[in-house]
């Protein structure tokens, strides 16, 4: 072979090495997944990936799925082990394919170019969603809500909704049956028993009368749903379970949840006598002012912990404001409620530099630095690309050729049997 053919099939078995590697590295994202070892403070793990690797968080998002599918097709895993499927036909195939379908699909895909495997997914997905969109419109066209009076004066409904709706559902009825248990519900213990259905009822009237005295406007974000809660200042001040917390709706919360509440959030300071009594309320401030939330959002763009970005914010003092931290724009970052709990609750620590930067520090004192430097180590720059037990792996050039001659693919014909193939595959229990 000339070097020009060489320099070709070099290319194909470094090609072939990669889609190896890539398997070994799907293998082992699927074990840090399952093993949660993304759990310092971030999402998920591809909001991991995304930090950790650089990946684009889709990119990222698509390989913990691939990782996962490829745990119950092992036909399929073992060919990307071997080289012979690229990750755009496995990352293509694993949409559909099922322990029942994937020996007919890995023939498919073996033979076929990545093309020929992702028209044959996209019409199998359209099929598959025509049926649904079918269903999903009968199901719809059921949907009802009767209201009406019974011969004794009561009111009886009855709903069929949609999922989603039944869903927002089923949760305004939890918010304000937890509303009643702390108010109604334990007042009239001493009456009677109630059940949880009558307690549904309370809570529905609960819903209703909310409704109507909002004028069916849900105002703003920060009064939209209010929570409230006592806390005594030393729960707030000493960082310590001492201090007594209680929500208003009843039960309690630890002191270092106060702290995050308080840190962004309407306060009233109530001065109580010594036998308990009010004896003053002051007036309602918010902690951050519209104005300099306004400028936080504007500085930050969403939630500053590495790898997040999201919108939907809470305002974090740095230094707690119950610790004499200033509420100022050099004192505030902007985090999201997962990441805000985590500082507060899991131990994350924040650090604000000049000029608005910050700093993450994991409870063991690592820091998670907005954008890794991705390197290899020392000694690895001569090892073999892949490698099985710390034994180099043969890998052919010709392993990902497909087998397809270039003639036309029947993607109708195709769609057809591997469809039948899986409608009539013997169900395993």
């Amino acid at each position: 072979m000339d070097d020009l053919e060489v320099l070709g099939e070099r290319i194909a078995t470094l090609s072939a090495q990669i889609q190896a590697a890539t398997y070994q590295l799907l293998v082992m994202i699927r074990e840090f997944d399952a093993r949660e070892g993304w759990g310092c403070g971030f999402r998920s793990c591809a909001h991991w990936l995304n930090w950790r690797t650089g990946l684009a968080f889709g990119a990222a998002r698509e390989k913990v799925r691939v990782a996962r599918a490829l745990a119950t097709l092992p036909a399929i895993a073992g060919a990307m082990e071997r080289g012979e499927l690229s990750f755009s036909k496995v990352r293509a195939v694993t949409r559909v394919a099922t322990p029942a379908t994937e020996e007919e699909l890995l023939i498919f895909a073996k033979a076929g170019t990545a093309a020929h495997v992702e028209t044959l997914v996209r019409s199998w997905r359209r099929v598959d969603r025509l049926a649904e969109m079918e269903q999903e419109q009968r199901r719809f066209a059921s949907r009802y809500l009767r209201i009406y009076a019974h011969e004794d004066g009561m009111v009886i409904v009855q709903a069929r909704l949609a999922p989603e709706v039944g869903a927002v559902f089923a949760k305004a009825l939890a918010a304000a049956g937890d509303q009643l248990h702390g108010a109604v519900l334990r007042a009239a213990a001493d009456a009677e028993e109630t059940t949880a259905e009558q307690g549904r009822a309370d809570a529905l009237a609960v819903v209703a009368e909310s409704a109507l005295a909002a004028g069916l406007d849900p105002g703003t974000r920060g009064d939209r749903y209010q929570v409230v809660l006592h806390v005594d200042a030393e729960a707030v001040a000493e960082q310590s379970d001492e201090g007594s917390s209680s929500l208003e709706t009843g039960g309690g919360v630890p002191a270092e949840t106060s702290r995050r509440i308080a840190c962004d959030a309407a306060l009233v300071v109530m001065r109580h006598g010594a036998d308990g009594r009010t004896l003053d309320v002051g007036r309602r401030k918010r902690t951050v002012s519209p104005a300099l939330r306004r400028a936080l959002a504007h500085r930050d763009r969403g939630c500053r912990f590495p790898g997040c970005g999201l919108r939907l914010c809470d305002a974090h003092h740095v230094e707690h404001w119950a610790d004499g931290g200033a509420t100022k724009l050099d004192n505030l970052v902007m985090l999201c409620r997962r990441h805000h709990r985590a500082v507060h609750e899991d131990g994350i620590r924040v650090e604000m530099l000049a000029g608005g930067e910050v700093r993450f520090f994991r409870s063991d004192g690592g820091e998670l630095r907005a954008a890794p430097v991705l390197s290899i180590s020392p000694g690895m720059e001569d090892q073999a690309p892949v490698s099985r037990g710390g034994l180099a792996m043969s890998i052919e050039p010709a392993a990902g050729l497909p087998s397809w001659q270039g003639g036309a693919i029947d993607i109708a014909w195709a769609l057809n049997y591997y469809l039948h193939a899986r409608d009539t595959a013997p169900v395993t229990r």
